[in-house]
């Protein structure tokens, strides 16, 4: 892997290794003097990148262990969320959530703290109750909720600082069926003044929204049967979609998973995108910022106060929500949010500048930025947005004294 799934960052690494065992991995690690491990690609800036040892762990893999007894699954951190919910389909067991795109790593996720959306709904990584890690001296630990307390919230969202994420344990919840459907031209009105209504109508809605004009565009509605036995063809001012609809409305639906109130599993509807497709556009960036879900309509109508700006750069933005946790580097820690998505035109310079007035418009609301993604915040701001700053940075000191896994990014972002 020579660049990012959007081709937007080249990777600067001067080795790629492709380890098939354990064993291979530790001795990568401990006779690397910088190093970093990448999982899917679909990090838009340089959070995976490294100057010496980028570790690919794509042909590093084992069948995944189902524990029916404790509801629970381990699998290889670098399987991908698609292949995980085609083995977890004939069971009895489902995760709680997953993310949009089903191409992404189990690792790289929860690294990242991505998310899914839904009021009730918390991030993917909550969902991990254990993890072996490679350290930088390349000793092999399990660490688990059970046995590490607290600080385990501090090793789940851990951004490749702490090594090498060989194996994830999962805690699953019974599977269940949900169905899609879609509404467009929501009324911007009527969505802010109805906004909490809105996002709780279902296990998990999106508003997909250029900024422009005087409507949302589309409401992805996701829903359990039982929350929505019949949709109306009017809902909150919008109009049920008569086909089904890809979010950037000029592009095919074929590669989005099945609309039109359809009844499926769940793994079948809780992606945007099937797996067997390239994910969304593909030749964009993307943007996104967290904000207290109690902030929200002033967050959203402080972006459009710039949506003039936003316009000639972007494809589409999306609106949703994600329930608090207690990980420390989660964008979600300790608050309920509202995530503003961004995917932008490949146009980087121009990107740039709007980036950093969308951070301008949300500073009132200490947004915090999907560490996977685009953002020019400051580490100043970054510091003080997350309240366990401090106990993670002093974690990842103990883990890796010599800072072998801490690369450009880290140094920026933290200040390091």
């Amino acid at each position: 892997m020579k660049a990012n799934w959007s081709g937007h960052h080249q990777f600067q690494a001067t080795q790629h290794h492709h380890p098939t065992s354990v064993a291979e991995i530790q001795a990568i690690v401990r006779a690397s003097s910088a190093c970093r491990v990448v999982g899917s690609g679909h990090s838009f800036n340089d959070i995976a990148d490294t100057t010496v040892d980028l570790i690919n762990l794509d042909l590093y893999s084992f069948a995944p262990i189902l524990d029916n007894h404790h509801g629970t699954i381990t699998v290889p951190g670098s399987m991908r969320y698609g292949h995980l919910l085609t083995f977890l389909a004939p069971t009895k067991w489902a995760l709680h959530n997953t993310a949009s795109l089903p191409h992404i790593s189990v690792a790289g996720t929860i690294a990242t703290a991505t998310h899914g959306s839904g009021v009730h709904n918390k991030n993917l990584a909550t969902a991990v109750i254990a993890m072996d890690i490679v350290r930088a001296d390349g000793t092999l630990v399990q660490v688990s909720a059970a046995s590490h307390g607290d600080a385990f919230n501090g090793m789940v969202v851990h951004l490749g600082a702490l090594g090498v994420v060989t194996s994830v344990t999962l805690q699953l919840v019974p599977r269940f069926d949900m169905r899609q459907d879609l509404y467009l031209d929501l009324p911007f009105a009527t969505a802010m003044a109805h906004f909490e209504d809105i996002m709780s109508a279902s296990y998990s809605v999106s508003l997909f929204t250029t900024w422009q004009g005087d409507s949302i565009e589309q409401v992805w509605r996701k829903s359990q049967p039982h929350e929505i036995a019949d949709a109306p063809q009017s809902w909150h001012g919008a109009t049920a979609a008569t086909r089904p609809m890809h979010p950037i409305a000029s592009m095919s639906a074929d590669p989005c998973t099945t609309q039109m109130g359809e009844i499926g599993g769940w793994h079948e509807r809780l992606p945007h995108f099937r797996m067997e497709f390239t994910p969304s556009n593909g030749d964009e960036l993307q943007t996104e910022y967290f904000v207290d879900r109690r902030d929200a309509v002033l967050a959203i109508q402080a972006v459009r106060t710039i949506k003039d700006r936003i316009a000639p750069v972007l494809f589409i933005s999306e609106i949703r929500t994600v329930a608090a946790d207690q990980l420390w580097l989660s964008m979600h820690y300790e608050r309920d949010s509202v995530a503003l998505h961004f995917t932008w035109k490949n146009m980087w310079p121009e990107v740039k500048q709007v980036i950093s007035q969308v951070e301008a418009v949300l500073a009132p609301f200490a947004p915090r930025a999907h560490w996977g993604k685009l953002f020019n915040l400051p580490s100043t701001h970054i510091r003080a947005v997350y309240p366990r700053m401090y106990d993670f940075l002093d974690l990842r000191a103990q883990w890796d004294p010599h800072g072998k896994f801490v690369n450009s990014w880290m140094r920026q972002a933290f200040n390091l």
